[in-house]
C-alpha cells in the first residue's frame, strides 16, 4: 500500500471513529480548505506537507505524533516506494 493511501485510510478511520465526521466538517475543524482535503482523499496529493498533516491532527484533537502513530505507517518502508518511482522514471 502506498503512503498516500495509508493517510487516506487513517483519516477515514478517524472520521468514522469520531462519530462519522465528514471531510467537509474535518476541513473546518482543521482550518484547511475543503479542496486541500479533497485532493488528499482522492489521491491527487500524494505527499501532503507536514503542516497540512499537523492541521489535520489538530482537527482530530491529536498531536501530529498521535496522528502518525498507526501500525501500517510504523511498518512502512519508504525505500520500496522510492524504488518503484525510480523504475517508473526509467521506463518513461
Amino acid at each position: 500500500m502506498e503512503y498516500s493511501q495509508m493517510l487516506v485510510n487513517r483519516i477515514k478511520t478517524l472520521c468514522r471513529q469520531r462519530g462519522g465526521i465528514t471531510i467537509h466538517r474535518l476541513a473546518k475543524m482543521s482550518s484547511l480548505r475543503q479542496s486541500t482535503l479533497d485532493n488528499i482523499m482522492r489521491g491527487n496529493t500524494k505527499d501532503p506537507r507536514i503542516s497540512t498533516l499537523h492541521h489535520i491532527a489538530l482537527g482530530f484533537n491529536m498531536t501530529l505524533t498521535e496522528f502518525l502513530d498507526f501500525p501500517e505507517l510504523n511498518d512502512y518502508a519508504f525505500e520500496e516506494e522510492d524504488e518503484e518511482r525510480k523504475k517508473s522514471v526509467f521506463r518513461s
